[in-house]
């Protein structure tokens, strides 16, 4: 059940190449690095389980014409073991992911894998081993089989999950959902783009938000460059006092709350160049000022929300698959171009929400 040897692991890949669907997952660590590492990916097909052991076999160049085969890849929570994957065996696709055809049936929107076998199969999942250290070795039978349990269901859970799909006539609405899945750039983290990720830069004025852009970008590519945790460079909140104190000397930039000392010493100068480069105005607004709710806008978003719980309802569906609640703001707002607005949402709940503005 383990592979370590590279003559089995070529057998293994001879042997799944032309399965018409393949269960994956992965064992990662990421708590003291920027990239993660793959400790062990574990792989199922009708006949069987397998875990690959990615410490012994560095290159898994055997898996790749599975990994990007006509085969489905059947997953669980699927993005992050994707991302994982990208480096050792090449873009994973196409996918079927269980979490996401789960609450298209009507389950929780971010089902966990043991509490959906529990649903589907009647099966208890043992939790003995929920907090190994999958990077070191060598692995007890009984690790082995923990991890293996990840992978041995998802086939028939796939299976009856798209039967109750077809049943409920929302098939079209999978394929939807698994095709926002399938574009390698979602995979990977764009510098320029960092600072969209981070919460509590939603809201900046215009000036803080083009230097936020930029002191998160320069983190990104110091954590990429060092293989550490962003954290590990400068912390969120610390982040987040740059840009909404603007420091424009070295003693200013020390005087921050939570600041390391040896974060000033050594990147102190590269990070006021960059607020110099920003060419932020010497008199900046306050931040986030609150200001008194439109009444107008909240007598929507209250209609909006009524009619929200009333489709989820009718449905049988979590209401934040069908929209968000960024998506209600936003049409209050007077937008249309959200989600909710797309695709097979748009007929069962968009137009809806049309209406009742």
């Amino acid at each position: 059940m383990m592979i370590t040897q590279g003559q089995d692991l070529e057998t293994l890949a001879r042997h799944l190449l032309h399965a018409p669907a393949v269960a994956l997952d992965t064992e990662f660590m990421r708590e003291r690095t920027y990239r993660a590492e793959l400790c062990l990916l574990q792989i199922a097909d009708a006949t069987g389980a397998w875990c690959v052991d990615p410490l012994a076999l560095p290159d898994l160049a055997p898996l790749r014409p599975i990994c990007d085969g006509a085969g489905v890849k059947v997953m669980h929570a699927c993005r992050q073991d994707i991302e994982v994957l990208l480096p050792a065996v090449g873009f994973v696709t196409p996918v079927f992911d269980t979490q996401i055809a789960a609450a298209l049936t009507g389950m929780p929107a971010q089902i966990g894998y043991a509490e959906l076998v529990r649903r589907v199969t009647g099966r208890e999942l043992s939790k003995a081993h929920t907090r190994t250290d999958w990077s070191r070795r060598p692995l007890s039978p009984e690790q082995i089989d923990y991890a293996l349990d990840d992978v041995r269901y998802l086939l028939p859970i796939r299976d009856q999950l798209l039967e109750q799909l077809t049943r409920l006539g929302r098939v079209s609405w999978l394929e939807e959902e698994l095709s926002a899945l399938a574009n390698p750039a979602d995979y990977g983290v764009d510098p320029q783009d960092a600072w969209m990720r981070i919460r509590a830069f939603r809201g900046l004025d215009p000036d803080r938000a083009r230097l936020a852009q930029s002191l998160a970008a320069w983190r990104e590519q110091r954590a990429d460059e060092r293989n550490r945790p962003r954290g590990w460079i400068l912390d969120d909140a610390v982040l987040r006092d740059i840009v909404a104190r603007v420091p424009r000397s070295l003693e200013e930039l020390a005087a921050l709350p939570d600041i390391a000392p040896g974060f000033v010493k050594h990147n102190g100068a590269e990070v006021l160049g960059l607020i110099e480069a920003a060419q932020m105005p010497a008199v900046l607004p306050r931040l986030n000022t609150r200001t008194a709710p439109d009444a107008q806008r909240t007598a929507q978003f209250k209609k909006l929300s009524a009619v929200h719980q009333a489709v989820a309802s009718e449905f049988q569906l979590p209401p934040e698959i069908l929209a968000t609640r960024r998506d209600l703001e936003q049409l209050a707002e007077g937008r249309q171009d959200v989600a909710v607005m797309s695709g097979w949402r748009r007929e069962v709940i968009g137009q809806r929400l049309l209406a009742a503005l």
